[in-house]
């Protein structure tokens, strides 16, 4: 029999600092380059972010697996390099947004755009201050530098002046109405959903303080980065494959919403990971609190959350709340529309807790419902309109109305007009059947 051979790993033989000084070897390269005049001459490009991503995730994967969190000697190196990583994820991003904003097609981006580069330009000093530190931390434990350095010509930016032919056309794309309806929902939705995050004017940074961490996090903000992501990926498997530049203006228009949106919230949850992470609570020893006061200097905790909220935040909740008349437009135009012939309340009629169970179901699904009484139309999405609607009704004695629209919407209509609305002949509430338990959230 053939002797089992023993497979030795590459530098299995090198000990820790070796090591060290191998993982560190392109990620300190990328440091004496961004510390050094021709950086500050050239922009960060996605290239430039892309390498200080990977090879600080190489080094804090490696000085992790060692155990550097729990060592005094190497603790600040290694959170050097997860700072490097984080604020390098949130670069990547911005810098997408400053590539694309052409393409999404926002009205009135003037501001965005400013603020956009305000926002790259925090997080490119952030890294050039923290490039600086990373060398002489490297030195003091014996780490050598590189001898060699990048240049600006190894991290081209992706644009050009040339653009390839549009020979695929997506113009007739077989469009199924049932999934830009469902998309168009789905975004009207996360908008209505985001509310309770939401604000419209800057905030001081008291006031920011206040909602941060405890109302606004890394974990919601995830949460709703992973909503939108799956909206983006569903447009683009269901509905428009290809680009930006030709084909239905306002569904790719739809998509600029939602993949600035997508984008914003990716930064989002970057910065506030390493500020909850790395600045705000860092432990109760005092090398943790120690390195937490180092990076604050280098990485200013009240600059990175103005970007975050007053950028950040501020124009999620501005593209989503302005996108909201569109998504309602691309869904009035694609819905299946009826029309159902129901009886009202039974005693009370159309009071306070019936019509707004009914306008809860018109805003869930978005599309646009109406009220015939007689000669006239109501917005069955408003519990006043339901209300007004309710006195002419009862005014004329009348026993059944109309619904007109959304043919989703009256379906659960219809359901809860079999059930006399979710409330007995005196006004009690009964149990509502299983297909609209949404009601009762």
């Amino acid at each position: 029999m053939l002797e089992k051979m023993k497979i030795k790993k590459p530098g299995s033989h090198l000990s820790f600092i070796e090591k060290a000084g191998v993982f560190s070897h392109d990620y300190l390269k990328l440091c004496k380059y961004l510390s050094s005049p021709e950086a500050e001459e050239y922009s960060f490009t996605k290239k430039l972010y892309s390498k200080l991503i990977s090879t600080s995730q190489l080094l804090e994967d490696f000085l992790d697996f060692h155990g550097s969190k729990n060592n005094k000697t190497w603790y600040f190196y290694r959170e050097l390099s997860a700072a490097v990583r984080h604020l390098s994820l949130g670069g990547y991003s911005q810098n997408h947004i400053n590539n694309r904003l052409i393409f999404y097609d926002l009205p009135d981006s003037t501001e965005f755009e400013n603020s956009s580069r305000e926002t790259l330009d925090f997080l490119t000093f952030s890294l050039r201050k923290l490039a600086v530190v990373i060398m002489d931390t490297a030195r003091q434990l014996n780490i050598p530098i590189p001898k060699d350095c990048f240049s600006h010509n190894d991290f081209p930016g992706v644009t050009t002046s040339e653009i390839l032919d549009y020979d695929i056309d997506d113009v007739n794309r077989d469009q199924q109405k049932k999934n830009i309806v469902k998309i168009a929902s789905e975004f009207l939705s996360i908008a209505s959903n985001f509310d309770q995050l939401g604000f419209y004017e800057p905030l001081e940074y008291q006031e920011i303080m206040q909602i941060v961490p405890d109302k606004v996090n890394e974990v919601e903000i995830r949460r709703f980065e992973m909503l939108v992501h799956n909206l983006q990926s569903s447009f683009d498997t269901y509905v428009i494959h290809g680009g930006f530049r030709y084909g239905n203006r306002k569904l790719k228009q739809l998509r600029g919403y939602f993949s600035c949106v997508f984008h914003l919230l990716q930064i989002i949850g970057r910065l506030l990971h390493f500020y909850e992470r790395h600045l705000h609570e860092a432990g109760y020893k005092n090398i943790y609190k120690k390195v937490q006061e180092q990076l604050s200097e280098l990485v200013d905790p009240e600059k990175l959350l103005d970007r975050t909220i007053n950028y950040g935040l501020y124009y999620v909740c501005h593209y989503l709340n302005t996108g909201k008349k569109l998504a309602s437009e691309i869904l009035n135009e694609n819905i299946e529309r009826s029309s159902i012939r129901v009886g009202i309340p039974v005693k009370r009629g159309f009071h306070l807790r019936p019509s707004l169970l009914v306008a809860k179901i018109v805003q869930e699904f978005g599309g646009q419902v109406e009220m015939l009484v007689g000669e006239d139309r109501f917005d069955a999405s408003s519990v006043l309109d339901i209300q007004w609607a309710g006195g002419k009704i009862a005014k004329e004695d009348i026993k059944e109305v109309v619904f007109e629209g959304d043919t989703r919407a009256l379906r659960d209509i219809q359901i809860l007009a079999k059930v006399n609305y979710g409330e007995d002949t005196i006004g009690k509430d009964i149990p509502l059947p299983k297909e609209l338990r949404y009601l009762r959230s």
